[in-house]
């Protein structure tokens, strides 16, 4: 019986031993591939998609014309997904900084300094990319070429 006894205990405290000592792993980062080309911000509960805007360039001041951007709260915006084919090496993140009124009366608005983005390639078609610092409140624009997304984060 005191065999039985120490037996389970050796066992009991090995099993403790590789427990304690093993390795944690940590989890792995599932990306959600989105059903449709576009740009996606992914905020804390889910994927929302941004919708592109067109950037003008009028003797060589480059704005786009607000129209009713996306808003988030601050904090909920994770990182963006851009799924398509996309030429990344041109993409930039910008604060957006009011320029002028249009003649119809639209906000233009003016890229401002770059923010710094980590780009990370999942698929062919699928990129996130992800602020280095932390967002504040203001208006923002993920731009390539032509083309913007918009947002608010207030």
């Amino acid at each position: 019986m005191r065999k039985v006894r120490r037996c389970f205990r050796a066992l009991l405290l090995l099993a403790g031993l590789v427990l304690l000592f093993s390795a944690i792993a940590p989890a792995k980062e599932d990306v959600v591939t989105p059903k449709e080309p576009g740009v996606y911000v992914q905020a804390t509960k889910s994927q929302k998609r941004l919708l592109p805007n067109i950037v003008f360039d009028e003797q060589g001041v480059i704005y786009l014309e607000s129209n009713n951007p996306q808003r988030f709260p601050l904090g909920e915006v994770q990182y963006f997904l851009l799924y398509g084919k996309y030429d990344v090496k041109f993409l930039t993140l910008n604060p957006l900084l009011f320029l002028t009124q249009s003649p119809v009366g639209k906000a233009r608005y003016a890229f401002g300094k770059d923010i710094e983005i980590e780009v990370t390639k999942k698929s062919d078609l699928l990129y996130v990319v992800k602020p280095k610092g932390l967002f504040g409140r203001g208006y923002y624009s993920l731009w390539i070429n032509d083309s913007a997304w918009d947002f608010v984060i207030e």
